[in-house]
């Protein structure tokens, strides 16, 4: 049985012009550099202008889950709108002779798609779970799950992660033979690290209450 994964899609807008050596065609590339991340950010049309906003997300298989308040105005636009939703991580300063040649090393992945509302009850729990699950695994086990209330309050649609293009950057600086003949000046790459410290107690917490595994654990 083949352990290959389906390959990312090669439409004209998820095909990379510039590059392209940096291109990962691969869909577990896509999966990996979502499954990393926290923070998406979700570019749309509203009343005419472009939107870009920052939000939670979940994955469940080759959908992309987003939520929000109902109140909120991006999300009564955005059932059946098209959607680009990006997810990057900067893995390090690139620091080169020149400042031409200065970059970043990074993981980022370009999805474009039209967003679905949820309206599947079970979908719905499923969703929350991947969104919760994404930004604080072990929460959805641990915590009180939403009620009626807070479910009506909220919005969840879904993103079909059909097209995408993913990029990697992860090299040592590109300098060029003159500069790098002329000596002198420091090349190298900073590495940028995302990590977590020590958890805080809600001050309403009795003093004794220990932290739970999978917060105490968190890495």
């Amino acid at each position: 049985m083949s352990t290959t994964t389906p390959a990312l899609s090669s439409t004209p807008r998820s095909t990379p012009t510039r590059l392209r050596e940096r291109a990962r065609s691969d869909r577990a590339d896509l999966h990996a550099v979502l499954d990393a991340g926290l923070v998406c950010h979700v570019g749309l049309v509203r009343d005419g202008e472009p939107v870009v906003l920052p939000t939670g997300y979940g994955r469940v298989g080759d959908t992309l889950y987003l939520h929000g308040s109902t109140g909120a105005g991006w999300l009564r636009v955005l059932d059946g709108a098209p959607v680009c939703v990006t997810v990057t991580h900067v893995d390090g300063i690139v620091y080169a002779r020149s400042t031409f040649h200065h970059s970043m090393n990074y993981r980022s992945a370009v999805v474009h798609a039209t967003a679905r509302v949820v309206r599947d009850p079970d979908e719905v729990l499923v969703a929350l779970e991947a969104v919760t699950e994404q930004l604080a695994p072990g929460s959805w086990w641990h915590a009180r799950r939403p009620d009626r209330r807070e479910l009506a309050a909220t919005g969840v649609f879904a993103v079909d992660l059909a097209e995408a293009a993913v990029k990697v950057r992860a090299a040592p600086p590109n300098d060029d033979e003159e500069d790098i003949a002329a000596g002198g000046r420091w090349s190298g790459v900073l590495p940028v690290r995302t990590t977590f410290g020590t958890p805080e107690p809600d001050p309403t917490l009795p003093p004794d209450t220990p932290v739970p595994h999978h917060v105490a654990t968190r890495h």
